[in-house]
């Protein structure tokens, strides 16, 4: 009886593998829905994203930081709590335009277009 059941196991794998083997066979070039890109270019694709939501989350936080300071009311906490947001919204959105300068810079000498570097 045990090797009734190995066999079977094995008749329904082999039975279950065979549309994916001729699926596969016949499949035209890029129909698989895969990224046809490269590496490089889908992790360049990755940051030039999140840095773009980075400076998108930046200019949001310089706005609420001069709301903050402007119904501050003559209240020092808040027009220092203002402050301090608006310094780190700037440098968010200093650090997003740097990595975006970076991320070329790593193109161009990956990609060989560039001379510069």
């Amino acid at each position: 009886m045990n090797i009734f059941k190995k066999v079977a196991y094995a008749a329904s794998a082999i039975a279950s593998a065979v549309p994916m083997i001729v699926s596969a066979q016949f499949s035209t070039p890029g129909g698989t829905g895969l990224p046809q890109g490269s590496l490089i270019g889908i992790i360049t694709n990755l940051m030039n994203w999140l840095l773009i939501v980075v400076g998108i989350l930046g200019v949001i936080g310089f706005v609420i930081a001069g709301i903050i300071y402007l119904t501050a009311a003559g209240d020092d906490g808040q027009i220092e709590r203002g402050k301090t947001t608006m310094l780190y919204s700037i440098l968010g959105v200093i650090v997003a335009l740097i990595g975006i300068v970076v991320i070329k810079a790593v193109q161009g000498m990956l990609g060989g277009t560039s001379k510069s570097f």
